[in-house]
């Protein structure tokens, strides 16, 4: 029982830290060198995080700065920025990668908000899919007369307790991201 409690855990809070890090990768009008991380570069025919071929810093209030370690990468950091999913617009001096960001319209926002509450809400679904799993654990262990009633119970309750838990860290996290994305 401890094992299906330990299992629920982790995979509980993996799920919590997914949302977060999908959570830092959105764009809200001020930039983050974290925005960054899901785009790779072609360095040598490997893909490559633009963290490891470059320094990236947070000029202002609406620029990141990327200052290449290999100038021969420049090119390549601008086009796997150009081409990624998050609608970015490079630019380049010979030597330095700026992306600019304006800020968002009242109405970006809340379409921004909503896509957040709805990861949320998928969130939530999630672990209340680990618990039913690690519930149903727990009754073929009692059916298998491996534990008693009581320890079924205790375990009911425990996987309850770990849901309940993680649920409100998903509320939390939410209600955090969704007052920052509403603040100008």
């Amino acid at each position: 029982m401890d094992e299906i409690l330990k299992s629920t855990d982790l995979k509980m809070r993996r799920t919590v830290e997914i949302l977060k890090e999908k959570y830092s990768q959105i764009n809200v009008g001020r930039p983050t060198p974290a925005l960054l991380n899901g785009i790779f570069v072609d360095y040598y025919g490997v893909p490559t995080k633009i963290s490891q071929l470059a320094s990236i810093s947070v000029s202002g209030a609406n620029k990141i700065v990327i200052n290449p370690f290999d100038s021969s990468t420049l090119s390549e950091i601008e086009r796997a920025i150009s081409t990624s999913k998050l609608g970015l617009l490079p630019q380049n001096d010979g030597k330095i990668v700026f992306i600019f960001f304006p800020p968002p319209t009242e109405e970006k926002r809340k379409i921004i908000s909503k896509n957040v509450s709805k990861d949320a809400e998928n969130t939530r679904i999630s672990i209340r899919n680990i618990r039913r799993d690690s519930l149903a654990k727990l009754k073929k262990m009692n059916k298998n007369s491996q534990i008693t009633e009581d320890f079924f119970n205790v375990g009911q309750n425990k996987v309850q307790n770990l849901t309940n838990k993680y649920i409100k860290e998903v509320d939390e996290v939410l209600n955090f991201k969704q007052k920052d994305i509403m603040t100008i």
